[in-house]
């Protein structure tokens, strides 16, 4: 296998242009999600740097290649953040490296703040790329705007490298807030859990995390909502949830630090680092999640996005998907620990969405040499 590392947008699409056999599209190498069928890998961590940051206009261009820790220590400089909130998967993968901007924005990575702000596509401004014929596309900009035809930033943002690779992407940045709590109801079960997520959700206190682990740090159920915003918000806020669930085990967490190291938990689904077995990512109606975890038997169960997303650890070589039947949402095999081509990494779509999906990669990718096979 050769390895190709341009330096500049010009080299990649000359290294694409002239490829005749499938390629390896990698940042930092930290997402190595579904079985990639390639002849030569293209690594892009030389096309790196932050090209333009705005602070006044909480707007940063950057390479695809910048590692996702320098752009998080830039903003943090001007107290500002990723509110997407990228997980960090190299724990939960066995992977070592620097995660990418361009990686991140490839597979869409979007941690527990999703619930309240939306996910890493809703703050992508614009992309440039290169497609599977070598030629420079750019879409978008450095404001959000409306666009007709092919919304090209959100259908680049979760394409795994298949429709082409990015060579900058510009993203939407948020204020840091003064400060955040955590309320941790203790005991419940699993519905009662996705239940009394919801109820904080519909509520005016604007929740921007909502997880729940069967199994906490301490072995006992824990239920986690996170408040952020200014101090006198959050206090209030914090009181007003308090008496919601009062007929509860209720507790406050305030400590910076404790928060920091919670939320991170929960993010990056550090209960299953280090454990054996096959881990799979869940989408689903959050009142559907305490049904479908029941039919598992998994190993460990973690319920995000308020129960709408479920990392579950299962047996190695099991199907999740021929267990679980039909349901609506979908079932995404992250880590596997046998190498069974029978099942899919991603969950099979409809027929007529399939085929829209074939077309598309067909235009983007005519000789289908961008991460031939991921999507298989």
């Amino acid at each position: 296998m050769t390895t190709y590392s341009p330096q500049t947008e010009a080299e990649l699409a000359e290294c694409i242009h002239a490829a005749d056999a499938p390629l390896r599209i990698q940042g930092g190498g930290t997402r190595p999600v579904g079985q990639v069928v390639a002849h030569d890998l293209v690594e892009m961590s030389q096309m790196a740097g932050i090209t333009l940051y705005d602070p006044g206009a909480l707007t940063l261009v950057a390479q695809a290649g910048t590692p996702l820790q320098q752009i998080q220590d830039t903003l943090l400089a001007e107290r500002q953040r990723l509110a997407f909130e990228p997980q960090d998967l190299r724990g939960l993968l066995g992977t070592s490296g620097q995660s990418t901007i361009g990686g991140v924005v490839a597979s869409n990575s979007s941690g527990p703040r999703r619930i309240q702000c939306g996910a890493c596509r809703d703050f992508a401004l614009g992309v440039r790329f290169v497609d599977g014929a070598g030629t420079v596309l750019k879409n978008g900009g450095r404001v959000m705007k409306n666009v007709t035809g092919y919304d090209l930033v959100k259908l680049l943002s979760g394409s795994w490298g298949t429709l082409g690779v990015l060579s900058e992407v510009s993203l939407k940045t948020q204020p840091t807030p003064e400060t955040s709590a955590c309320i941790l109801i203790n005991g419940l079960s699993d519905a009662e859990a996705v239940a009394a997520m919801s109820q904080a959700l519909s509520s005016p206190f604007e929740i921007t995390g909502a997880a729940h682990a069967p199994v906490g740090v301490d072995g006992l159920p824990v239920t986690m909502l996170r408040i952020e915003g200014f101090d006198g918000s959050v206090s209030y806020r914090t009181e007003k949830l308090r008496d919601m669930f009062g007929t509860f085990d209720v507790s406050v967490e305030r400590d910076p630090e404790r928060l920091q190291a919670g939320w991170r938990w929960v993010r990056d689904v550090e209960m299953m680092h280090g454990q054996s077995g096959d881990v799979w990512r869940i989408s689903c109606k959050p009142s559907d999640g305490p049904d479908l975890v029941s039919r598992l038997n998994a190993k460990s169960v973690l319920y995000d996005w308020g129960g709408g997303l479920i990392w579950a650890l299962m047996p190695e070589g099991r199907d999740l998907r021929a267990v679980l039947g039909a349901f609506g949402g979908h079932a995404t095999l992250m880590r596997s620990g046998a190498t069974d081509p029978t099942i899919a990494t991603f969950q099979p779509e409809p027929a007529a969405l399939a085929t829209l999906s074939t077309s598309l990669r067909a235009k983007f990718d005519p000789k289908g040499i961008l991460n031939s096979g991921i999507m298989a």
